[in-house]
């Protein structure tokens, strides 16, 4: 008998067991997210059935197809105007900036959209459908009417003349592909940060890897891009190339809806112009009212919800003070009937508001400083491809183009992307206590900085012994020099691993640190810093000429690189950025980190009261 209540016992306590089991593994499975992020449906997203790397996996496989099929008509788009439609190098070069130019434009209007009106799920399929119908109109026009007769632009035949509408045809292709990419491409970066729930701790550790992996794939991209795909239309198989590419951006768009269930959403905020104004109008209103002693007298709705569609109450800092008047409460600011409404918007704002605009604000120094960094990295599509065409490109009879010594940056970039993950990162924790996630996202960029000086010093010190073994005045020389290209190597590489630190560190801080009606618009940043790196370069190497240029000597970047000083203008460079460094870690010493305040909806709740 006594057996027996043992063995009821011990049966009672394995069912108690389990049943706790499956109810802590259910209660898991419906904890919702800390973030405010919603499903489809508009309900709180539940953690174990929206997010995580399942959908993120699906958005990095689509951003590296993705990004196969841009380059593989950028890549070669400069030899297709000259050798296909038969323009001069000026003229074609010039188009393909107008072009490029335009890709970044576009970015900002996607990010306007994605975080004012459509959201990121909607401003990602629609402008990938309009990628996809760029790059089908554009093989469409090249195979029937631009690549005739048959087998032309390889270099070696030219292509007959074409109408004015077959050229518009092309410019409408191509231009239909800048406006896809450029507004996906915001978007598609934050939306991707927005699977993962960044105040969970093990979900907002993978949300940081997720940066990494996303610009990893970027490149890998990339790489297939300027391998394969470049030296099919190189060889003149245009139209093969284009269809693939066309056949890469419909992969991704299936991919990318194929996710649609598990993708878990965030309210667009609506249009932050009108928020901005309204801070500084309200803000200038009250110039004369004193501040009140305490941050609690300050104006900010109550409960949970916040005045931004969707978004997080923001906690309130001390910088820029002057803002805070536009969250004073004055007696003007509510009626003599209703004191819980304010009846003038542009008069009084809410504290969230307010530091909304102070994160714009904080953000742009930190901003401005990375644009020299890209005038950095600007250099290894323009001067590093010219310093490589003037050495020795040949090795056992197997010619080297200059500018595939770009691989060697998209090798550095999986490398340093893998060191940093998985060593780096996880020493830096274990060493310093003070970093639980590792380096910051600014000492990251801050060294991004470092190695960029020291790739631009590499550079030089090649230039300099380049000239040494040059061959004088035979700047049209098989080989003007006899130093090797493989000599390049050091230098792409040091790009590579200052990307990883600048580039990966960028996307990750300003997606964390823009506010939630603004990440798109964070994200489009980093576009447009190296938007803006191009026009500098272009620039200085303006101005360069102009005073390194005299009636006997030739300036320091002349035709014939063999009698000028390129080298001077990397070190150049090497000086620029390190006052751009110092003037970087000022600016990150003196910015404060914007701080969240956690909003969890109670999905029990929202089912109740849907009910």
């Amino acid at each position: 008998m006594a057996s027996f209540e043992e063995y009821k016992r011990e049966k009672l306590s394995d069912f108690r067991e389990t049943e706790g089991r499956n109810n802590k593994a259910v209660k898991e499975e419906e904890e919702c997210t800390l973030d405010g992020s919603i499903d489809r449906h508009g309900r709180p997203a539940i953690k174990g059935k929206s997010g995580g790397w399942q959908a993120g996996i699906l958005l990095l496989v689509n951003q590296g197809l993705a990004t196969l099929a841009f380059f593989g008509v950028g890549v070669n788009l400069v030899l297709f105007l000259t050798r296909v439609l038969q323009q001069n190098n000026a003229e074609a070069a010039n188009n393909v900036s107008k072009w490029t130019g335009t890709v970044y434009i576009f970015s900002l209007v996607g990010a306007f959209v994605s975080d004012s009106y459509w959201g990121r799920y909607k401003t990602c399929a629609i402008f990938q459908v309009i990628f996809v119908l760029g790059l089908v109109l554009l093989s469409l026009s090249s195979y029937v009417f631009l690549l005739k007769p048959a087998g032309c632009g390889d270099g070696q035949s030219l292509c007959g003349t074409h109408s004015t509408l077959e050229i518009g045809m092309f410019y409408l292709s191509i231009y239909l592909i800048a406006l896809g990419n450029g507004g996906y491409q915001p978007s598609i970066a934050t939306f991707g940060a927005d699977q993962f729930d960044e105040e969970d701790p093990q979900e907002g550790h993978s949300k940081v890897a997720f940066f990494s992996y996303f610009y990893l794939a970027l490149n890998l991209g990339s790489l297939f891009s300027n391998t394969i795909l470049g030296y099919f239309e190189d060889s003149g198989m245009w139209a093969l190339g284009f269809w693939m590419s066309s056949g890469s951006a419909f992969l991704a768009l299936v991919l990318f809806l194929c996710g649609t269930p598990r993708y878990r959403h965030f309210k667009p905020g609506g249009n932050p112009l009108p928020r901005v104004c309204r801070v500084a109008i309200a803000a200038a209103n009250k110039w004369r009212v004193e501040m009140p002693p305490r941050v609690e007298d300050l104006h900010e709705v109550d409960g949970k919800e916040c005045v931004i569609n969707g978004g997080r109450k923001i906690l309130h800092t001390e910088e820029f003070k002057f803002l805070d008047r536009a969250a004073i409460i004055t007696d003007k600011d509510y009626t003599t009937h209703d004191q819980a409404r304010p009846y003038n918007p542009w008069r009084l704002c809410t504290i969230t508001q307010v530091e909304e605009v102070k994160c714009i604000l904080r953000l742009l120094p930190i901003w401005l400083c990375t644009i020299l960094y890209s005038v950095v990295f600007t250099q290894m599509a323009s001067l590093f491809v010219e310093q490589g065409a003037v050495m020795k490109t040949t090795i056992s009879n197997f010619h080297i183009p200059p500018a595939s010594m770009s691989s060697f940056d998209i090798l550095s970039v999986a490398a340093f992307i893998l060191f940093y993950r998985r060593f780096l990162n996880p020493l830096v924790r274990r060493l310093n206590k003070k970093y639980p996630k590792g380096l910051t996202e600014l000492q990251r960029m801050g060294i991004g900085l470092v190695i960029a000086v020291m790739a631009m010093v590499a550079a030089g010190i090649v230039e300099i012994y380049r000239l040494k073994y040059s061959n004088g005045d035979c700047y049209r020389c098989k080989s003007p020099s006899s130093l090797s290209i493989l000599w390049q190597i050091p230098q792409y590489m040091l790009i590579g691993a200052s990307e990883v630190f600048m580039y990966v560190g960028q996307l990750e801080f300003f997606n964390g640190q823009a506010p939630d009606g603004l990440k798109s618009f964070g994200s489009a940043l980093c576009m447009t810093s190296i938007s803006l790196g191009n026009y500098v370069s272009s620039l200085l190497v303006t101005i360069v000429m102009e005073i390194t240029t005299k009636d006997d000597r030739p300036g320091w970047i002349p035709g014939n690189l063999n009698k000028g000083h390129m080298d001077r203008f990397y070190f150049l460079l090497a000086a620029l950025t390190t006052v751009d460094f110092a003037i970087y870690v000022a600016c990150a010493k003196w910015y404060r980190c914007i701080k969240f305040e956690v909003k969890c909806m109670d999905h029990n709740k929202e089912e109740n009261d849907r009910v």
